[in-house]
């Protein structure tokens, strides 16, 4: 009677061993997983919190895009600074002083007049305009701004004389140089007061505005 009582117990042990192992497999995939969940929800973290830096740098860099062509269309209407003011080249009559790129005072470093004609030239060179850089979440580097000078079909029409606006390419960078906004606008300067009529209709100031998703390449590539 005894030995069969103890054969009897002998399967109870068995299937409480089997309960407290399936128990602790179960205990440590649970963990495992919750684990991997939380890699997974610290790497989204990440990602965001990458998304929100990159965000903010690329509207660092478009404000200072902004910057320079505001700066380059002061410069085209009259600078404040007399002793840099290049007023002369941006007449009416612009083509008489504008310079051509293959033009040799395009390839003097000399002639002051000149840069930001033929190539870029930082925010404030002919305003005397201060841009704040390299501190806190600015600009690594001021921006800069190119004028191209463009022959105003409109307008030449309309008074028989050539007449020009100006197209401005400008380029900011974030707090990291490779983070690079290019802006474009058409700008055309008051006409004469004289005018009247359908000439005084004219829009004047910035004709348009546009980003050039591929700028930062195209710049690039020029350097």
């Amino acid at each position: 009677m005894a030995a069969q009582q103890t054969v009897s117990k002998q399967p109870m042990w068995q299937g409480k061993g089997a309960q407290t192992g399936t128990t602790l497999i179960t205990v440590l995939v649970m963990l495992l997983l919750i684990l991997m969940l939380g890699l997974a929800a610290a790497q989204i973290a990440l990602q965001s919190e990458k998304a929100a830096r990159n965000d903010r740098d690329r509207h660092i860099a478009f404000q200072a895009a902004e910057a320079a062509l505001l700066d380059a269309e002061i410069t085209i209407e009259h600078s404040p600074d007399a002793a840099n003011s290049r007023r002369h080249i941006f007449a009416r009559q612009s083509e008489l002083d504008f310079p051509l790129p293959d033009q040799e005072e395009c390839a003097s470093a000399a002639n002051y007049v000149y840069p930001g004609l033929c190539d870029t030239v930082p925010y404030g060179r002919f305003t005397g305009n201060q841009f704040v850089t390299g501190v806190a979440a600015l600009p690594v580097v001021a921006p800069r701004y190119a004028i191209e000078l463009i022959l105003d079909q409109k307008v030449s029409l309309l008074t028989g004389k050539p007449a020009y606006f100006y197209r401005i390419t400008a380029i900011g960078y974030g707090a990291r140089v490779s983070t690079q906004v290019v802006l474009q606008s058409v700008y055309r300067k008051q006409l004469a007061a004289a005018l009247s009529g359908e000439q005084s209709s004219i829009a004047t100031g910035r004709l348009s505005w546009r980003e050039m998703i591929n700028g930062p390449e195209l710049n690039n590539a020029g350097n």
